[in-house]
């Protein structure tokens, strides 16, 4: 799966005590109860099991917090069932809302379903429903990723980089900045022509990395802050 499921930080019981998975029990319960349900808890190795008539039954297995080792027993029962929720404790802040987020865009993926429990005793709220995944393809997204591939010269980055990253932005910028610190104050016309980056211009306007003066006259010359940029900058860029 890569990464593992985001955390959030630990949760507390009653009494400021380590919360038990138990805990969440009670809630799941009496809102499966709520929806026609005969609810049981530990069936074999699922931590509840819901059987109504006419339904396909539900699983739902209970955590403190995300964690693979939930992701990992909600696949497992999917080899028995479709309908597999997992449930976790409702957190507050942003942290929690990230986390929330990112895992439940990871069950839609894995086809599960996902619901917190907002203790004491509720209320249960469901963020996904189990069933097949179809994610939808972001055309932009495609379109972007071929173009920066296109426009990256060489291979500049190794694979895993953290921070910092030289894209085809940036290496556009360092060959424009390379120019004007060898020919001085230019047209952007002038430098696109001898850098080959058809960007120049508006790449020197908007002056995203803060490298180029803008003289007037459509001129614009090398900064302070680009020539220190370009004196560090590798070579192959």
């Amino acid at each position: 799966m890569g990464q593992a499921p985001a955390r959030h930080g630990g949760v507390t019981g009653a009494l400021g005590q380590a919360m038990q998975e138990t805990e969440l029990y009670p809630a799941i319960k009496a809102y499966l109860e709520a929806a026609g349900y005969s609810v049981k808890a530990e069936i074999g190795p699922a931590d509840v099991m819901a059987i109504r008539d006419g339904a396909e039954p539900v699983i739902v297995e209970l955590k403190t917090a995300f964690s693979l080792a939930l992701f990992h027993q909600g696949i497992a029962r999917l080899a028995v069932y479709d309908q597999v929720y997992l449930a976790v404790p409702r957190g507050t802040g942003r942290r929690f809302a990230k986390a929330l987020a990112e895992n439940t865009r990871l069950a839609r993926r894995l086809g599960l379903g996902l619901m917190t429990v907002r203790l004491p005793g509720g209320p249960v709220e469901v963020h996904c429903d189990p069933g097949p995944y179809a994610p939808r393809k972001s055309a932009p997204k495609r379109r972007a990723l071929l173009a920066e591939f296109a426009r990256r010269r060489g291979d500049p980055n190794l694979g895993g980089t953290q921070g910092a990253r030289m894209t085809a932005y940036r290496q556009d910028a360092i060959a424009c900045a390379r120019h004007l610190a060898a020919a001085g104050p230019c047209r952007g016309a002038v430098v696109k022509a001898a850098t080959g980056v058809d960007r120049a211009t508006t790449l020197m306007r908007d002056n995203h990395y803060g490298w180029f003066d803008r003289l007037g006259g459509g001129v614009y010359a090398l900064a302070e802050a680009g020539h220190a940029a370009i004196a560090g900058a590798d070579p192959a860029g």
